[in-house]
């Protein structure tokens, strides 16, 4: 597969603070990626940069081989849809997606019959058939989302650049709009580029993943390469589902106040400073003095439990560090019951860790 979109080298700093370092990423035509980063990482910036909104201080942007660095934000064949939507409040949803037909400045339609076709063919598309006449302000959120999807996508953009389109969304309708996002991608074959600072989102919406972390790619893979194998600490931390230790590594042990603990095949035999990361849904807690040989395993205090839907999770207090968090899904057993302050044994199988020195 040919890339679509190619960033070299782009760096960009606001009151000589860095926002992005050096960035270099190519995407596939007909891609989804997904791009995780938290607040400050650069992610909204890079998506304004290769939107043509602002330059970059350092690097080259090519879309379909060609720079695109001298070229304006309406003749880059680049759509944009913003988090909070942006439609104009005093037009139709009709007028809204037939907005870039009449005034881009290439290619503008001035035929009626035209434009009603496209936008309606496009009002289908997005679940919104019927709806053109309405006020913008007589639609929920979830109709508006799809409304400025649908005003870009009708102007057949080469690439669509989706700035946390779900955040303004609450959480039944942000699973209902990921879901069809992921349709109208299938269906049109456009190449996405979605932001968004929640970790489940990424994973969920992505062909490929890249996850962004201070200015700069620290890693890009398929998801579920990402969430097995994160390529560092940081990316772990990211993606809020590894509990994480920090400490140093003696003799293929990881040690921490008192905790020793077997590191996997591979992992450095001696480090002055280490992670040490599992992941929420690797443990299981047990009776005290129950750990296997070829486990590693923590007697830690239980705090606390929360349930989310079909998950639970359990919160547990070592003798020294942050809690620790224990995942169970409801599909394999019925929840347990622990006793609030009275001590377990959380083990899992050693390989199941992943180290960084």
């Amino acid at each position: 597969m040919t890339a679509i979109l190619d960033l070299h080298g782009i760096s960009k700093a606001y009151a000589g603070k860095p926002a992005l370092r050096g960035l270099s990423l190519s995407v596939d035509r007909g891609a989804y990626v997904s791009m995780l980063g938290s607040s400050g990482s650069g992610k909204s910036t890079l998506l304004r940069i290769i939107a043509g909104f602002e330059r970059p201080d350092a690097g080259d942007i090519r879309v379909d081989g060609r720079s695109v660095l001298g070229v304006g934000a309406h003749e880059r064949g680049i759509g944009f849809v913003f988090q909070n939507f942006a439609l104009f409040p005093h037009m139709t949803v009709f007028e809204n997606v037939a907005f870039g037909l009449r005034h881009r400045v290439r290619g503008a339609l001035r035929a009626e019959q035209e434009i009603r076709r496209r936008v309606e063919a496009m009002l289908d598309m997005v679940g919104l058939g019927g709806l053109g006449g309405r006020a913008i302000g007589q639609i929920s959120g979830g109709q508006k989302q799809r409304v400025a999807l649908a005003r870009t996508l009708v102007t057949d953009p080469a690439i669509i650049l989706l700035d946390e389109p779900l955040g303004a969304l609450d959480a039944n309708l942000r699973e209902r709009m990921m879901v069809e996002l992921r349709r109208i991608h299938r269906q049109l074959g456009i190449t996405f580029l979605h932001v968004t600072g929640n970790e489940q989102e990424a994973l969920a919406m992505g062909d490929r993943l890249t996850v962004l972390d201070n200015g700069a790619v620290a890693q890009l893979a398929e998801p579920d390469a990402v969430y097995n194998r994160p390529a560092s600490a940081r990316v772990a931390r990211f993606l809020n589902c590894y509990n994480i230790f920090e400490g140093r590594i003696e003799d293929g042990r990881f040690r921490r106040d008192g905790l020793s603990l077997p590191c996997p095949k591979g992992a450095p035999r001696r480090a002055a400073e280490a992670s040490y990361c599992v992941r929420f849904d690797r443990i299981t807690i047990a009776e005290p003095g129950s750990a296997q040989p070829d486990e590693a395993a923590i007697t830690a205090r239980f705090v606390a439990s929360e349930y989310d839907g079909p998950t639970i999770t359990y919160f547990f207090a070592p003798p020294n560090g942050k809690a620790v968090e224990v995942e169970y899904h409801l599909s394999h057993h019925r929840p347990e019951e622990f006793a609030v302050d009275r001590e377990y044994l959380l083990r899992w199988p050693a390989e199941d860790a992943l180290v960084y020195a």
